[in-house]
């Protein structure tokens, strides 16, 4: 007798469905095949104690179960249930007839209970495309498999609920969630505000032009300066997520397993800090089984990298092609995966090791080679891809002692919304491009004309801060933001001008 269950596998951030078929035959024998990892072989001796500690029975004859694809590596534990329903199905213990139409997916505990599982959502997605009708899986993953409409979603607490509701005698609800009321209510919820800010007005109109333009931004300044808590803040002034951009951001924390079990859709943009003794591998992703990094869990959000001149030289450089391509691309002998990564990135940094150099009250007590030796840790071609340099300056006790709160989050957003949909209008027939960060030379050459006075400027600029070609086109994508801020069609001198002045690391009294 054979039986077919269905579940799926995780490949970097899509699913593949995997046919799960089992035969009984003579013998006593166990096989599993399919091209199964260690976990995947090891779901024997699970399902062999559920069924025990369930009153249900393992078959006593040679049971054969083929996992198709058979060239597709399985790995993980999402299929100890599909694996657990084909065994008893086979053997008549559960009613076969409406297997068909359910993917099933869980790890089993030895005591039958289901435990959760990673990358749930890309699985559910891929079972909807393929005209899946339901999914059973562990009560923990149903949140955040229940964003996806169209599917009927039986979260269960264990393998004998499983029985009982394929054999009739329980009833289990679908788990169903208002996705347009929990993805309304949940986009503006924040712990942090930039109105708490004191002071700081050049560095808060900086992030609102990085926040319009999506672009890079590096902070530099002495310790104590708020420069952690300013980029913490900045995703409460970057456009609300579109609902795109909220299921696709969810699949890449769903693979990762960092969905919160009352949260099954992310809705406001990622924030992440690494800390910077972390590895190449672990920034960008990859590994043996490929995992996406902190690069792409901050896609469509904040990566944010405190105390840059720490990172190992080599976790920075990994991040130029990331930075310019908005991807990660992880290739082994037998595939490759993309992750996404478009973020924006935020660095922060000290001046120099002592933290004092520039500070207009503290000595700095590092020579001057010191601080030429500090500053270069970031490579030149790394500093050419952050299109904003800002130097953050200490707040004064005045600042810190008033009591009016600053400007509201909410009020900057809206400034930043509305030039962003100035720039959506603009990129309309572009494919890909959202926002003036990723403009490419094409675009640049049409939407960034600059009068001949403005050429000027920005050609003494160069010449005096010996400025890139790839820095040029840094100041021009910065200088149209700030244009589209103030609803222009046209780059004027002033905008050119207040752009060069976010390239204060190309200026060359820093480090000397």
């Amino acid at each position: 007798m054979l039986v077919k269950t269905y579940s799926s596998s995780v490949i970097g951030i899509d699913a593949t469905t995997i046919t799960i078929e089992v035969n009984l035959g003579q013998g006593i024998n166990f096989f599993l095949v399919g091209l199964p990892d260690s976990s995947v072989k090891e779901s024997h001796l699970r399902i062999k104690a559920a069924l025990a500690n369930n009153n249900l029975k393992f078959p006593q004859r040679e049971v054969t179960i083929n996992m198709a694809p058979a060239d597709i590596r399985k790995e993980g534990t999402v299929f100890d249930l599909p694996i657990a329903v084909g065994i008893l199905a086979v053997s008549e213990q559960i009613n076969p007839e409406q297997l068909h139409s359910f993917q099933l997916m869980g790890e089993l505990s030895l005591d039958g209970n289901l435990q959760p599982v990673k990358g749930v959502l890309p699985m559910v997605l891929q079972a909807k495309k393929e005209g899946f009708q339901s999914i059973i899986l562990p009560e923990e993953n149903a949140q955040e498999a229940a964003v996806v409409d169209g599917l009927r979603i039986y979260g269960m607490k264990s393998l004998r609920e499983v029985v009982d509701f394929f054999n009739g005698t329980a009833t289990v609800e679908p788990t169903q969630i208002d996705m347009e009321k929990t993805f309304t209510n949940m986009l503006d919820e924040f712990e942090v505000d930039f109105k708490d800010v004191k002071g700081q007005h050049k560095i808060k109109r900086a992030f609102e032009i990085a926040a319009s333009g999506g672009h890079n931004v590096v902070l530099i300044g002495p310790p104590g300066a708020g420069k952690s808590m300013l980029a913490k803040r900045l995703p409460t002034i970057l456009p609300p997520m579109s609902l795109e951009e909220a299921l696709e951001t969810t699949k890449i924390h769903s693979v990762a397993g960092k969905i919160k079990e009352a949260k099954g859709l992310i809705t406001q943009r990622p924030f992440r800090k690494p800390h910077h003794s972390i590895s190449d591998t672990a920034l960008v992703g990859g590994g043996s089984f490929p995992q996406p990094g902190e690069f792409s869990l901050a896609h469509n959000g904040v990566l944010f990298l405190d105390e840059l001149p720490e990172f190992k030289r080599s976790a920075l450089e990994v991040m130029r092609q990331p930075l310019e391509d908005r991807v990660v691309t992880i290739s082994r002998a037998r595939y490759t995966i993309d992750f996404p990564a478009g973020v924006m990135l935020v660095g922060a940094m000290n001046p120099c090791p002592c933290g004092y150099f520039n500070h207009p009250e503290k000595e700095c007590s590092c020579n001057q080679g010191t601080v030429r030796h500090y500053l270069n840790k970031i490579s030149g071609p790394l500093l050419d891809r952050i299109d904003l340099h800002i130097e953050v300056t200490p707040v004064s006790f005045d600042e810190l002692a008033m009591e009016q709160d600053g400007e509201q989050s909410k009020s900057i957003r809206e400034r930043v919304v509305n030039a962003r949909l100035f720039q959506q209008g603009r990129f309309s027939t572009d494919k890909g491009i959202y926002c003036n960060a990723q403009m490419e030379s094409k675009q640049i050459k049409e939407h960034c004309k600059l009068s001949e006075e403005s050429k000027n400027i920005l050609k003494h600029a160069m010449d005096r801060l010996g400025l890139s070609a790839r820095a040029y086109d840094r100041i021009l994508k910065v200088s149209r933001t700030i244009a589209d801020l103030e609803r222009c069609t046209t780059i004027e001198t002033r905008h050119i001008a207040e752009a060069i002045q976010y390239r204060n690391l190309d200026r060359m009294n820093w480090g000397s």
